[in-house]
């Protein structure tokens, strides 16, 4: 997946975004303008080069993500035709005349978006396919007489930024598509390790007696049924700019990711005819491992802690029962009413170790309930917390596409979590308002000197079928929008 300035090949594809109700260099029918549609034009004679309309729609209702799928489905419509190389058109009868002067902020951010869409689109998780792999790549070329705001400079940072995004959204891909007889708490472990080994990041694994100094009982409750030691993976990364005191003293945010590697449900175990999407309950923390890496990538001038909580949640005859009761280090006791609500309790731990590390901020970030599916479908993540970083956070994710809904906190629905036995209970007396609850829980573990937001992501982790940039399995939702969090939450502090 190579980008290339000026260097167009004799059977490159030609690719003209079409937008509605704009004249375009080839006749094609307004009905083929739609969002999302592809059309071929085949060259009438070998001399001829076939062209690729890529439909965006109406100018004025174009978007980032508009055109990030567009060119996520162009880049798999020239795969599925075994093509191997396309060249970018932006074409002056298409843009209109009004846009001829259009500035270079403009013209970057839609070009970014574009490589970005293009190498998302490209994706594939193939490593376990033989027969039916699909072999080949196709490079995309830009020609830089189009794009005549924009210096040869301009055009290579673009390429490289877009590169790094895509490259630290793809690793949360894979991470997440990953078949849990290879991915499982001690390889999560070990991945994360030989990510940034010889990176400016500082990794520190609490596992076995360190967890239970430190009172780390919802990870080792949780995975108590598992033959792989649960485990708290914490990743420091005081940024790559040339004034180092000055990121340190930054304020720390925390990016806090569940990382269930399979859930079984523990005691309470799932059943189904098919439970193998149990292997994406770290998705979260796949989010947050491909949020560093793009961070590192780009040298981002940050302070940012990971917390990674990992473990099993499997049945086993050393499994916690449920009704079993668990005490924190902030003094709250939990009564684990259903083992299938273990996310929550590991999170609680990452939480309270963000608070002793410093944290101004957290976000914690995790595929919790599938309630929030119920509510939002699979499209949009729920949001609860600190208004301010989630106003912030919901305009991150409408630029990159990674949208967020803001949901509410309401404190009546606390009620839902008292128990006989213990200060609380770990899922809600009934089925309603599901992830609400949780995040309620939650909360009850984030200190005062925190401001804090919980993303419920469960619905986001995966598409069904193939759409814009995505193929059916993993999405990486949440690797850019954290990055982009945190580089603009350093540019606040610095501003």
């Amino acid at each position: 997946m190579h980008i290339t300035i000026d260097k167009a090949g004799a059977g490159d594809v030609l690719i003209h975004p079409a937008y509605a109700g704009e004249a375009l260099s080839y006749p094609l029918g307004e009905g083929r303008k739609r969002p999302g549609m592809m059309t071929w034009l085949y060259g009438r004679s070998e001399g001829e080069a076939d062209v690729l309309a890529a439909a965006v729609g109406e100018r004025r209702q174009e978007t980032p993500e508009r055109v990030r799928r567009a060119a996520g489905a162009a880049g798999r419509a020239l795969l599925a035709e075994g093509r191997s190389s396309g060249t970018l058109v932006r074409d002056p009868l298409a843009a209109g005349a009004e846009n001829a002067g259009e500035n270079a902020g403009a013209a970057a951010q839609w070009l970014q978006a574009w490589i970005e869409g293009w190498l998302l689109g490209l994706y594939r998780f193939d490593k376990y396919k033989s027969a039916t792999k699909i072999t080949g790549d196709v490079r995309l070329n830009l020609r830089s007489e189009d794009w005549a705001e924009l210096s040869l400079a301009q055009l290579e940072q673009i390429i490289g930024t877009a590169l790094h995004r895509a490259a630290g959204t793809n690793l949360t891909r894979d991470w997440v598509n990953e078949t849990p007889d290879t991915l499982n708490p001690d390889t999560f472990v070990a991945w994360t390790q030989e990510l940034f080994q010889d990176r400016p990041v500082h990794v520190r694994i609490y596992r076995g007696q360190e967890l239970i100094d430190r009172g780390m009982n919802g990870l080792l409750t949780v995975g108590a049924g598992s033959k792989h030691q649960p485990a708290l993976i914490e990743l420091r990364y005081e940024g790559g700019g040339s004034d180092a005191d000055a990121n340190a003293n930054m304020p720390m945010l925390a990016l806090v990711g569940k990382a269930i590697t399979f859930d079984m449900g523990g005691m309470n175990a799932k059943t189904g005819r098919d439970i193998s999407d149990a292997r994406m309950d770290m998705g979260g923390a796949a989010a947050v491992v491909g949020a560093m890496d793009i961070l590192v990538r780009q040298r981002a001038e940050v302070r940012v802690t990971a917390l990674i909580a990992v473990a099993d949640n499997l049945p086993d005859a050393r499994a916690t029962l449920p009704s079993s009761v668990i005490k924190y280090p902030n003094g709250l006791t939990v009564q684990v009413a259903n083992t299938d609500g273990e996310g929550r309790l590991v999170l609680a731990d990452a939480l309270l170790h963000a608070a002793k590390l410093g944290a101004a901020q957290a976000i914690d970030i995790a595929t919790l309930t599938g309630n929030v599916g119920d509510a939002l479908g699979l499209a949009i993540a729920g949001i609860w917390g600190d208004a301010d970083m989630t106003r912030s956070l919901v305009e991150i994710g409408e630029r990159n596409g990674e949208r967020l809904w803001p949901m509410p906190l309401i404190d009546e629905y606390e009620s839902e979590l008292k128990s006989p036995y213990a200060d609380l209970r770990n899922v809600g007396t009934s089925t309603l308002a599901g992830a609400s609850v949780a995040a309620l829980f939650i909360r009850r573990f984030v200190a005062d000197t925190m401001d804090w937001v919980h993303i419920d992501m469960a619905g986001t982790v995966q598409y069904k079928q193939d759409a814009g940039y995505a193929e059916v399995g993993a999405t990486g939702y949440g690797a850019r929008l954290l990055a982009d969090y945190a580089a603009d939450y350093a540019r606040k502090h610095r501003a």
